[in-house]
């Protein structure tokens, strides 16, 4: 009953190898997520293809938004890989230190990447867990309130048009996006009614690779 009273608190060495671990998941979790998203855009990529084939270009435009938002989503998976690494490279530097210090140092690297890394909001409630043990172990000062506030996604909703069009330009070998008109030539009357149920099909199919996207960015 009184054992966990008068248990030893874990050493600086524990408490690295703790945080080490910690971030090592994280990392594999930003990992699996970058393959989801990998997985995903090759599908929107395949079916851009088949979508300028019939020339629709308004469902052609809406899915490579979805890519844009997909690649900038994408590098600010790999800035927080390349964050979590910094602070795996430094909290080893201080397990070094500690053996000539006898105690954690206070890192200025650690709190940058931290701070950085806590406006992620997959990362937030880890980071927030973690950067109380190490303001306790003395590496990090004691974090503010604006500190935590989750990163603001306007830049994600807010795709460039020249983005788009490169993207449409990328994909179907430059048959839409920016070497093409905006407007393209209309298929006959009897043409037009004859894809009427294939267009809806599209839409479907559209709406659930949006869905599916949108969920691995989140």
């Amino acid at each position: 009953m009184f054992a966990g009273l008068f248990a030893k608190p874990p050493t600086p060495d524990q408490m690295v190898r703790k945080w080490r671990s910690g971030i090592r998941t994280q990392e594999r979790e930003l990992d699996r997520q970058l393959r989801g998203i990998e997985m995903e855009e090759s599908k929107v990529k395949l079916k851009i293809k088949q979508l300028a084939k019939k020339n629709d270009t308004s469902s052609c435009r809406i899915l490579a938004k979805e890519l844009v938002r997909s690649r900038k989503q994408k590098n600010r998976i790999h800035t927080s890989k390349a964050q979590l690494n910094s602070i795996v490279m430094e909290l080893q530097l201080q397990v070094g230190l500690l053996k000539v210090a006898g105690s954690l140092q206070k890192s200025t690297q650690v709190m940058r990447s931290v701070n950085q890394l806590m406006r992620v909001p997959q990362l937030q409630m880890t980071l927030m867990e973690m950067s109380k043990e190490m303001m306790k172990a003395g590496v990090i000062e004691e974090m503010t309130e604006d500190m935590f506030d989750a990163l603001d996604d306007e830049d994600l909703e807010d795709e460039a048009e020249d983005e788009v069009m490169k993207v449409l330009a990328e994909i179907t070998d430059g048959q839409m996006g920016l070497s093409v008109p905006a407007a393209l030539p209309k298929h006959g009357e009897t043409q037009a009614n004859a894809v009427v149920d294939e267009e809806s099909e599209d839409e479907l199919d559209l709406d659930d690779m949006r869905a599916r996207l949108s969920a691995l960015r989140s």
